[in-house]
């Protein structure tokens, strides 16, 4: 067993005021999301510019925390949201979803895309290689906030985190890290540095980020509150990702099976 490395999760405090890593981890997420959208955006002949680059961060931004909130709020906590309505709002609270997240963001880009006349998975395409940054320093943030553990378990690996029943648990933020952040990565940024057909690198995302958060769902604890959704091992989080995976095998099969077919009608 190893021991947790308790890090204090207030890393500044400035009169009343407490600036959480969490919080920061969310910071360096967006800051390393427009420092790589400014390179890929340098690339011949990719048609996006700097004041392009930053106004996508801001909707991209703004789709994370909102959605994210509103997420967390119907996925995992709709009984406290019917008892207490304002709930929703204090976000100070804690409390974000990631498939909440992704559909807020999903939002942005459409209202970015229709504002620059651009195509939805023009810049879909664009920014999905810009999020496991984000992803994998918001996990280190759970790490470090000792929350979102993992189940009981035996490994040489597993740490007492604060808070907790006091059992050895999978460290499973840190595999989420590690599969969310640089496996996740380190696909899409491969995949993306030659051309593919339109759809295909957010279906590869999308099929990616499924599998790997499904895979993990059964090292981590399901909310108390929630439990198993079925068959005593199915969470919220692998229901949530089925559709992801669905969905994302599905845009990339149609993307290479429409450029087949272009293709195909060029040489005829």
């Amino acid at each position: 067993m190893l021991t947790y490395p308790a890090i204090d999760p207030v890393a500044l405090e400035i009169g009343p005021l407490k600036v959480h890593w969490y919080g920061l981890m969310y910071l360096a997420g967006f800051a390393a999301a427009w420092l790589l959208a400014n390179r890929r955006a340098v690339r011949p002949g990719s048609g996006w510019n700097r004041e392009q680059v930053s106004d996508l961060i801001f909707y991209g931004a703004l789709g994370v925390i909102l959605g994210g909130r509103f997420g967390y709020v119907v996925f995992y906590n709709f009984d406290q949201f019917l008892a207490d309505p304002l709930w929703l709002f204090r976000v100070w609270e804690g409390g974000m979803a990631f498939h909440g997240g992704l559909l807020g963001v999903c939002v942005g880009l459409w209202l970015f895309a229709r504002r620059h006349g651009k195509g939805f998975f023009q810049v879909a395409d664009f920014t999905a290689p810009l999020v496991p940054i984000g992803l994998g320093l918001g996990r280190i943030g759970n790490f470090i906030g000792g929350e979102l553990w993992g189940r009981a378990s035996d490994v040489p690996w597993a740490m007492v985190f604060p808070g907790s029943d006091g059992l050895a648990r999978h460290p499973s933020q840190l595999y989420q890290f590690a599969l969310e952040g640089v496996a996740l990565f380190t696909i899409l940024w491969w995949f993306s540095s030659k051309p593919r057909p339109a759809m295909a690198v957010s279906g590869l995302f999308l099929a990616c980020y499924g599998s790997f958060r499904f895979i993990v769902e059964f090292f981590r604890q399901p909310d108390a509150h929630i439990g198993f959704i079925a068959f005593e091992w199915l969470t919220m989080g692998q229901l949530l990702s089925l559709p992801m995976i669905a969905l994302g095998v599905f845009m990339l099969l149609a993307a290479y099976h429409r450029q087949a077919a272009t293709e195909k009608g060029v040489k005829q």
